[in-house]
C-alpha cells in the first residue's frame, strides 16, 4: 500500500475547509495509508516576526526531520505537472512526503532537499486552499491509478 504524507506550515483550526479535507482524507485511505501534520512551532512563530528570510529557513528545519521517501515540495515557482503526469509519480513511488510552505514561501534549500518542485496553479493561493487542492489531486490520482471514474 502507498503512504502519503502531507506536512503543511499551519496552526491547525476550524475553518471551512476542514469537512472537505475530511472527506478527501477518507477517499483517499481507500487507496493509501495517509498522515496530515500540521507543523506550526514558536520557532516558526517568532522567525516570522523577524524577516522573510528567517521565516523561510524556519520552514526547511521544521520539515528537514520529516523528509524521508520521494519529496515533494509545493511551490509557485515549481515545474507545472498534468494530474496524468501526477499519478504516475504515485504510482511510482511507494512513500511521498508532500511539503507546503508557509507565507513566505520556502528558500533555495528546501526546493534543493526535494526529489521535485511543482506548482498546483499560477495564481497564488492561501496555504489553506492550497492543501484542500493537493488532497483533491491526491485522490484524483488514485482514481486515475485505479481506473475508476471520478478522474474523468
Amino acid at each position: 500500500m502507498h503512504k502519503i504524507a502531507i506536512y503543511s506550515i499551519l496552526k491547525k483550526n476550524k475553518d471551512e475547509f476542514e469537512q472537505i479535507d475530511k472527506n478527501y482524507l477518507k477517499l483517499i485511505s481507500n487507496y493509501a495509508s495517509i498522515k496530515d501534520e500540521y507543523v506550526y512551532t514558536k520557532q516558526i512563530e517568532k522567525a516570522q516576526k523577524e524577516s522573510p528570510d528567517s521565516a523561510r529557513s524556519s520552514y526547511t528545519k521544521a520539515f528537514e526531520s520529516h523528509m524521508s521517501g520521494f519529496s515533494i515540495v509545493l511551490d509557485p515557482i515549481g515545474k507545472d505537472i498534468k494530474s496524468e503526469e501526477f499519478s504516475k509519480i504515485l504510482e511510482k513511488e511507494g512513500s511521498v512526503g508532500f511539503f507546503i510552505g508557509g507565507a513566505y514561501g520556502f528558500d533555495d534549500e528546501m526546493r534543493k532537499k526535494a526529489d521535485i518542485v511543482i506548482r498546483l496553479s499560477s495564481l497564488t493561493l492561501s496555504h489553506r486552499l492550497a492543501r484542500t487542492m493537493l488532497l483533491e489531486q491526491v485522490y484524483r490520482a488514485f482514481t486515475i491509478i485505479n481506473n475508476h471514474p471520478y478522474h474523468k
